[in-house]
C-alpha cells in the first residue's frame, strides 16, 4: 500500500511526464512540482525507474481488478465488451495525463523490466477482448471469418489513436462519446 506522499509523487510524476515529456521527468523537476527536496523524493522512491515501475504496477493492478469484475459479470458478451471499453475510456477521462505514460514507448524502450510490464498490460487487455470475441463468434454476433488477432490490432490501434487525438486536441471532445462511437463502428465492421 502506498503512503499518501507516495501517491502524491506518482500523481505529480504522471502530470510532469504529460506536460514536459520523459526528458523533463527528473527528480529535480518533480521535487519542484511537489514542493519537497530531492532527498525527500528519494526517501519514498529510490529512483525514477522505481516511480515509473509503480505507475505501471498501479495501472496493471487496476486492470486486474477490472478483469475480476469482468469475469464475474453474467452479462452477454457484447455488453461485457462495451463495459470493458467504457471503463478504459473512463479511466483516461478521469486521468488524462495517464495517456502520456501508458502510450509513450520512448519511456520504456531502454528499460527491459518496464517494457515487459507494458507488454503484460497489452497482453492482458488483448486476452480479455479475445475471450469475449470468441463468445461473440460462437453466438454468431460477429463473423467467424474475422481473425481475433487482427480484430485486436484494429480495436486497440483505434483506441490508441483516439485517445492521443483527444490529448492533442486539448480534450476538446467527449472521449466517452467518441469511444462509444468507435466501439459501435468496429462492431459493425466485424459483423
Amino acid at each position: 500500500m502506498l503512503s499518501e506522499r507516495q501517491q502524491q509523487i506518482i500523481k505529480e510524476s504522471i502530470k510532469l511526464i504529460d506536460s514536459k515529456g520523459i526528458q523533463g521527468f527528473t527528480i529535480k523537476n518533480l521535487s519542484k512540482e511537489i514542493g519537497i527536496s530531492e532527498p525527500g523524493i528519494y526517501r519514498h522512491f529510490e529512483s525514477k525507474f522505481a516511480i515509473l515501475n509503480e505507475i505501471l504496477d498501479s495501472f496493471k493492478q487496476n486492470l486486474i481488478e477490472n478483469q475480476k469484475t469482468f469475469t464475474k459479470n453474467d452479462a452477454d458478451p457484447l455488453t461485457k465488451l462495451k463495459l470493458f471499453f467504457n471503463k478504459l475510456f473512463l479511466k483516461f477521462n478521469e486521468n488524462p495525463a495517464l495517456i502520456s505514460v501508458i502510450f509513450s514507448e520512448e519511456i520504456f524502450q531502454n528499460e527491459k523490466l518496464l517494457s515487459e510490464k507494458v507488454n503484460e498490460i497489452h497482453a492482458m487487455n488483448e486476452q480479455m477482448v479475445s475471450s469475449v470475441f470468441n463468445d461473440l463468434q460462437s453466438s454468431k454476433q460477429i463473423s467467424e471469418e474475422i481473425d481475433i488477432e487482427t480484430f485486436n490490432l484494429m480495436l486497440f490501434g483505434s483506441v490508441r489513436l483516439l485517445v492521443r487525438k483527444w490529448r492533442y486536441s486539448g480534450h476538446k471532445f467527449n472521449i466517452m462519446e467518441k469511444g462509444n462511437e468507435l466501439f459501435i463502428t468496429l462492431l459493425k465492421l466485424a459483423k
